[in-house]
């Protein structure tokens, strides 16, 4: 009998990384699977190579001109792909297709029904405009994600709930005025931390105004905080009856990232995957789609992304 959890694990996913000593880089899916198999959770889980997605799917949410700019600075491998965060290296383009296309091939999965639950660390590259890099994210998988779940898929009302110390923003102002997108984001408040957005009154524009739901959080805040916050997510989410969960589950909101300043532990992670699986259950016929998100404490990341898998298999 196959697992309903599908992990997306390869050395083409591992791609996705700025170089060694690079806060991302390209040791951070390494980190995670060894926990995986030390938990023994690689038994609970069935696994996919990765698969790379064609340019057609980038313009889904992508403008051209930029799509192109990121292939020429693949070939060269110099300079930014944007004011100076996210530099070019030597086949970007492709490493980041690589990212797309395992959130893509997980998403036909879990709408089929083989495999409801699907869990990709290196993804969730949640800064990416339409038109520019920022952040570490070369192409923003999520906002792919989504514009393929309506254009393929017919999936319209769709949940994005993200729990990286760093705001969204990248996914958030894309669908700012789309009232079908609806957006949990808790991080650190962002008169602190990059990129400085994600404020309360922050709810949605236009038509999609109340679909929105950011929570900043103060430097320092710990699981108190997380688990005080988390009954008001459920309750949103509720009176948006998703038909799918995406969920960002970056690890630098954990103690001792880096270069945030949260302090949860990984149970933070793991209650937020078990309790939306649940409402992936009662919602969505069952699919949640997680991805790793940020994270550069390697033995944070490997901790909670592993109590993600192991709520997505039915434990924690």
């Amino acid at each position: 009998m196959t697992s309903p959890v599908l992990v997306y694990f390869g050395d083409d996913l591992a791609r996705y990384g700025f170089g060694e000593g690079h806060p991302f880089g390209p040791d951070r899916l390494r980190a995670f699977w060894t926990e995986t198999l030390k938990q023994g959770l690689d038994k609970r889980v069935d696994t996919a190579v990765p698969v790379r997605c064609d340019e057609q799917a980038l313009l889904h949410f992508h403008r051209p001109s930029y799509v192109a700019q990121v292939k020429a600075q693949s070939k060269s491998g110099r300079g930014y792909l944007d004011d100076g965060d996210t530099p070019a290296f030597p086949g970007v383009f492709e490493a980041a297709c690589y990212v797309v296309g395992c959130d893509l091939e997980g998403l036909k999965h879990a709408v089929e029904g083989d495999h409801p639950r699907i869990f990709v660390p290196i993804a969730g590259l949640h800064h990416a405009r339409r038109d520019t890099a920022a952040g570490f994210c070369v192409f923003n998988d999520v906002g792919v994600l989504i514009e393929t779940l309506r254009r393929e898929f017919a999936i319209k009302r769709v949940a994005y709930v993200d729990i990286d110390a760093h705001h969204g923003d990248g996914v958030f102002y894309a669908f700012e005025s789309d009232p079908d997108l609806i957006v949990v984001d808790i991080h650190e408040d962002g008169r602190f931390l990059y990129p400085g957005t994600g404020f309360t009154d922050e709810t949605g524009k236009g038509a999609a105004k109340g679909t929105k739901m950011n929570v900043p959080v103060p430097p320092g805040a710990d699981d108190s905080v997380f688990f005080d916050a988390w009954p008001a997510v459920e309750d949103f989410l509720r009176q948006g009856r998703p038909e799918i969960i995406l969920l960002q589950a970056g690890a630098d909101s954990i103690k001792g990232d880096p270069i945030t300043d949260l302090a949860y532990s990984p149970r933070a992670h793991g209650h937020a995957a078990k309790r939306l699986c649940r409402l992936a259950d009662e919602y969505c016929q069952g699919r949640i789609i997680a991805m790793g998100g940020g994270g550069y404490n390697r033995t944070n990341l490997a901790l909670g992304w592993n109590e993600v898998l192991a709520a997505m298999c039915g434990g924690t």
